[in-house]
């Protein structure tokens, strides 16, 4: 669509995603300097719409951002009571004592929070403050400037035909101008990733690794139900399958958080992540907790786990990353929003005192260096080499070698230096010559059940008449290779059963992409074998409408 069909609007900065990270930016930005204009441009239906995270909150980095937190009706209500970690086996469990546990995996002093809540009630700061928040406005291009600067976004584009051709209903949408832009969209936002091609912001550092987080809310028997308990497991299902994990916690009202995370770089084309947790349910301690209660919510995202060796290059001219568009989250704790708040804090002040010197569209250097030197590098470094040793070796390597490692780093030392990740998680997809299927036992529509249920209870609805926004660099791929040699994987790895292989008596296969059932969470960007799933957003407004996540 050529921009002379669209207005523009110019700000000082724009801000892509209403998250932590991005919600920080522009809080901190006009506590520094008020007279700042700022724009939060937001794809989901309203702030939180789209924010799906664990979440036990470090209130750290809220603590920096707005220290009176506590006076201000956050809902930040419910303290961490107990902790606990269990090594599962299929029938049983072996609790892990707190001691052996490194001081940095304590939860004392944290809070089970719902992230989508607290990014609304971030946003009602931000507005008291002057920044504009506009939600369902998707930023579906970057605009350059002649000297190839980000100048800002493209925002706003509805009504396309599905070939992607305008129509007479087609509203062109705006472009937001900034003196600079902050990408604050999420993991492997799609802004993010052109940048990060575009500028070579990759270049010499590690592989980023992902992997597939997956959460129900359950509102249990009120006699099983212990607020401000926070359990943590590994072990069963996955075993040697795959690495990841559970997390179980109690929040108010009898409500639970049940999630479950796969990484992505397991090996068996064969595994599927979504039977894996619904398998996990059936475990003697999970299902005591849930029988009689009921699930009321279900969403998946990708999580960033490859930490300080995979942080690209943050800041290129006119354009800085923030959050998990960088990839700041500390595995071992599974926690990554109070460093979001502290990229987005970083990024302001960066910006701030690029703006008083009278620049613009360039490189916010002090911001990268803030990043690396500052809380955030110190909380990452500490961990950097337990995805590698998991990875490497296993769930024992994490256990024994990464839990040393993390001692050790308390005192700055570390016997195994700065591992690599090597291979990326798509490229660690092996052939099924290699391996055997995995039988999974059906759902039984009490404890667990199948995909499409479940994206029901996470309010997910995209406009059937828009392009697919699950684009294929070449639609034969899935057929001619990822079937043979894969099994297409697609068909399992998607936690909301948007890929199938349709097979019908005479005719041959094909791939069909069900995008409305789309989560938003990039996990066939990610790990698709032959990388051939580009992720963009949709128009704005649509996907899932988490409520209390």
């Amino acid at each position: 669509m050529a921009q002379s069909e669209r207005e523009s609007i110019e700000y000082d900065v724009v801000i892509v995603g209403a998250g932590p990270a991005g919600l920080s930016a522009a809080i901190h930005l006009k506590q520094l300097e008020p007279e700042l204009n700022v724009v939060i441009l937001e794809k989901g239906s309203e702030v939180g719409a789209h924010i799906l995270s664990g979440a036990v909150l470090d209130t750290s980095g809220l603590d920096a951002l707005l220290p009176d937190w506590r006076d201000n009706d956050a809902p930040i209500t419910i303290p961490v009571t107990s902790d606990n970690f269990y090594l599962l086996g299929e029938a049983g469990k072996i609790r892990i004592p707190n001691f052996v546990m490194p001081p940095l995996m304590s939860n004392h002093g944290n809070y089970i929070v719902s992230m989508g809540n607290v990014c609304r009630w971030l946003a009602k700061q931000a507005e008291e403050l002057g920044i504009e928040i506009f939600v369902g406005m998707a930023c579906s291009e970057l605009i350059y400037d002649q000297q190839g600067s980000v100048r800002g976004v493209v925002a706003g584009v509805f009504g396309l035909n599905k070939d992607g051709t305008a129509n007479d209903q087609t509203e062109p949408g705006m472009e937001v101008l900034g003196k600079y832009v902050f990408l604050a969209e999420g993991v492997r936002g799609s802004l993010a990733k052109e940048v990060i091609t575009k500028f070579g912001l990759a270049t010499n550092k590690e592989p980023q690794k992902y992997g597939l987080g997956m959460k129900e809310i359950w509102e249990v028997s009120p006699e099983k139900h212990r607020q401000g308990s926070v359990t943590h497991t590994m072990g069963w299902p996955l075993g040697s399958n795959a690495g990841g994990g559970s997390f179980i916690y109690h929040l108010e009202d009898n409500q639970v958080y049940v999630g479950f995370v796969v990484h992505l770089n397991y090996k068996n084309p064969y595994l599927f992540p979504y039977m894996e947790f619904q398998r996990f349910k059936h475990h003697p301690m999970v299902t005591q907790l849930l029988s009689g209660g009921k699930r009321i919510a279900y969403g998946a995202r990708a999580i960033s786990e490859g930490g300080f060796q995979s942080m690209p290059k943050m800041c290129a001219p006119g354009v800085a990353l923030l959050g998990c568009s960088v990839g700041l989250v500390n595995l071992p704790r599974i926690k990554g929003n109070h460093n979001a708040m502290y990229s987005g804090m970083a990024a302001a002040q960066a910006a701030v005192k690029a703006l008083q010197a009278g620049r613009q569209q360039d490189e916010l250097t002090d911001y990268e260096t803030e990043v690396r030197k500052g809380p955030i590098g110190k909380d990452l470094r500490r961990v950097r080499n337990v995805k590698p040793l998991w990875s490497k070796y296993g769930l024992f390597g994490a256990l024994v070698g990464g839990g040393f490692d993390m001692w050790t780093n308390t005192l700055g030392l570390s016997v195994f230096g700065t591992l690599r990740h090597g291979k990326s998680d798509a490229e660690a997809t092996e052939e099924t010559t290699q391996h055997r299927p995995i039988d999974y036992p059906k759902p039984d529509g009490s404890l667990s059940f199948d995909r499409l249920t479940n994206v029901a209870f996470s309010m997910t609805n995209h406009d059937e008449n828009q392009p697919v926004h699950l684009q294929l660099a070449d639609a034969t791929i899935p057929i001619r290779v990822n079937l043979t040699k894969y099994a297409e994987p697609a068909q399992r790895y998607c936690p909301a059963g948007v890929y199938e292989v349709v097979h019908e008596e005479g005719k041959k296969p094909w791939f069909q992409i069900n995008f409305q059932n789309c989560v938003h969470c990039k996990t066939c960007d990610i790990k698709d074998p032959s990388q051939n799933i580009n992720w963009v957003t949709p128009q704005g407004g649509d996907g899932p409408n988490y409520p209390n996540m």
